[in-house]
């Protein structure tokens, strides 16, 4: 594993509404300094996510943030009915490079914690898929001017997959889902949160 303990990295993930709040989180994520690369997404929710997270949105703009704190006060200002989800690291299994694009990324949570046996056994696994570009572990905060029904009980258990493909998103959605079942086989249990299909890069 490389970057343990780093937490200053990670992703904010808000609803694209066509409104005045949208359109000005829009903007400012655009012009940041702190915001390496922005996409628009299509979300998919696991039935897992809609339990937790009923009242969400297909279309995403989806950036990747370098500093959390800056960005963290900007979706404040900018809230939203639907939440904005910001998944901040605070372990990186390890980034590679690779000459294909962006294809999607793959949110998942741990059920059970985790420990740093769990964590070096799930790095071994997903570096040995090829499409992987990039794997962390992370916590998730969330942002909306509405209070959700249910608390979200695994926000410090994140894991995120970057997938570079030439292939189509069902297609990388099988492949992680297969990644998924290996972890499994070593009695570590990831279930999907949410998959992030890009449709366009925007910066």
């Amino acid at each position: 594993m490389s970057g343990s303990g780093v937490t200053e990295g990670g992703y904010v993930c808000a609803p694209y509404l066509h409104n005045e709040s949208s359109s000005k989180l829009k903007e400012s994520l655009e012009n940041s300094a702190y915001i390496d690369d922005m996409y628009f997404v299509t979300a998919t929710f696991s039935e897992d996510g809609n339990a937790y997270f009923p009242s969400h949105n297909n279309t995403y703009l989806l950036a990747r943030f370098r500093d959390q704190q800056p960005i963290l006060d900007e979706v404040k200002k900018y809230k939203q009915e639907r939440p904005t989800f910001v998944f901040s690291r605070y372990t990186e299994f390890f980034e590679r490079f690779s000459d294909q694009k962006l294809n999607l990324v793959s949110v998942y949570y741990l059920d059970y914690g985790h420990s740093e046996s769990d964590l070096s056994d799930l790095a071994l696994i997903v570096a040995k898929r090829n499409r992987v570009r990039r794997a962390e572990c992370g916590t998730l905060h969330m942002s909306s001017t509405e209070s959700p029904k249910f608390t979200f009980p695994y926000v410090d258990n994140l894991v995120v997959f970057e997938v570079s493909s030439g292939n189509t998103h069902q297609s990388d959605n099988k492949y992680c889902e297969k990644t998924r079942k290996e972890v499994a086989r070593k009695g570590i249990r990831l279930t999907n949160l949410l998959n992030l299909s890009v449709i366009e890069k925007i910066k």
